[in-house]
């Protein structure tokens, strides 16, 4: 192994520039595997991760509010939308519903309302809630008390719990900070939890446009072996101030931007796929015609056809290994630096584990030796197959 690669290193040194300009071929197009991958994994998996820990099988809000929902909980947006209370005991009368919570969204600005800067004020019903109850009450042991606030994972507030209580004007109210969330991989990881008792006085304050007997959305658990799409079905049917989203429909508007987006990064990957075979091909045409002499000698002594395959399917993985590590570091950097100009990839509320970012890495790295070693492969095989005495009397 040791002497096929120092053959291999040697012919590489032979046209460092040919060989340059393979490896810049495969580490293009393996970072461009890199980048995409990592683009549509990311947003495919912020939308899947939100999805499966909203805690809900049915979001309800107000009509026309469906974007600015999925806004908040996918893309760490700040909005504010209302509806009557009533919707929520009409949804709770329709046949299939289990249970069902409200919250009311608030949105705070600094130097008029609060002493933080703009950010979400989630006020959920410890009475009927499943959404915020269940980790509170691991956490904190404990229902909030009025007055009291839990701060996101990802928020201003991100303290951690017991250390220390940190009070906070809300609303022209002061709110006690008295723990963190655990992330939930959705955009409320940068918001403030309270509790619906402390509602009536911050609207009295006046600086909220919520008024008495309104709430944002309703979250609506749904009888086991009802179908989710059903009840929202029946939602939309019989209440027309309403909308409703099936929690496997949330995000289905990114999703069909996604699709459009991967499209084209397909497209553009096979293209760079097809030039870089055709790189390589050509390039291992060139050489193959330039060392027949060379193999027609090695095989007149005795080399046989495995031999010569072996020699130059190293070289071929030289150049791939090269190309495509140094395509994994490119294709990463841009995922991380450039990806934050995408304004979908920047507002997701989750990022890549380095899990995902090895499984990304190694794929691409896959592809890229095999566009390398399937482009090499002809000429390779022309070249272990040439008669030494045609060759030599060619010469």
């Amino acid at each position: 192994m040791t002497r096929l690669l120092s053959f291999s290193v040697k012919n590489i040194k032979r046209k460092p520039t040919r060989t340059a300009i393979l490896v810049f071929a495969i580490g293009l197009l393996v970072s461009a595997l890199v980048f995409s991958l990592s683009f549509v994994q990311r947003v495919n998996g912020s939308i899947r991760k939100a999805s499966e820990r909203l805690g809900a099988d049915l979001i309800v809000v107000p009509t026309g509010a469906r974007g600015a929902t999925e806004e908040i909980l996918l893309e760490n947006k700040t909005k504010s939308f209302y509806m009557d209370r009533s919707i929520m005991d009409r949804v709770a009368a329709i046949n299939g519903v289990a249970a069902v919570t409200e919250q009311v969204y608030l949105v705070t600005l600094a130097t008029l309302c609060c002493s933080v800067p703009e950010a979400m004020v989630v006020a959920y019903n410890q009475d009927t809630d499943f959404i915020v109850g269940p980790w509170l009450i691991e956490k904190l042991k404990r229902k909030l008390k009025k007055g009291e606030a839990v701060a996101g994972s990802e928020s201003s507030f991100n303290i951690r719990l017991g250390l220390v209580d940190v009070d906070s004007k809300l609303f022209g109210s002061m709110f006690k900070i008295v723990g963190t969330m655990d992330k939930t991989g959705t955009g409320l990881d940068n918001a403030v939890f309270i509790t619906t008792d402390n509602l009536n006085d911050i609207i009295k304050s006046g600086k909220v446009t919520v008024k008495p007997g309104q709430i944002s959305l309703v979250f609506v658990k749904v009888n086991p072996g009802v179908n989710p799409a059903t009840v929202a079905a029946e939602v939309e049917n019989t209440i027309i101030d309403a909308d409703a989203m099936a929690r496997k429909d949330i995000g289905k508007n990114i999703i069909a931007t996604l699709k459009d987006m991967s499209r084209i990064f397909t497209m553009t990957i096979i293209l760079a796929a097809i030039m870089s075979f055709f790189l390589v091909w050509a390039i291992f045409t060139a050489i193959a015609n330039e060392r027949a002499k060379e193999v027609g000698i090695m095989r007149s002594i005795g080399a046989k056809e495995s031999h010569i395959m072996n020699l130059y399917l190293a070289e071929v993985v030289v150049i791939g290994v090269l190309g495509s590590v140094l395509g994994i570091l490119f294709g990463s950097f841009l995922s991380v630096v450039l990806a934050k100009g995408f304004t979908i990839v920047k507002q997701l509320s989750t990022d890549l584990s380095m899990t995902e970012r090895s499984l990304i890495a190694l794929a691409s790295f896959v592809g890229g030796m095999l566009i390398c070693v399937l482009g090499a492969l002809g000429p390779i095989q022309r070249l272990k197959k040439l008669e030494p005495l045609t060759v030599i009397k060619a010469e």
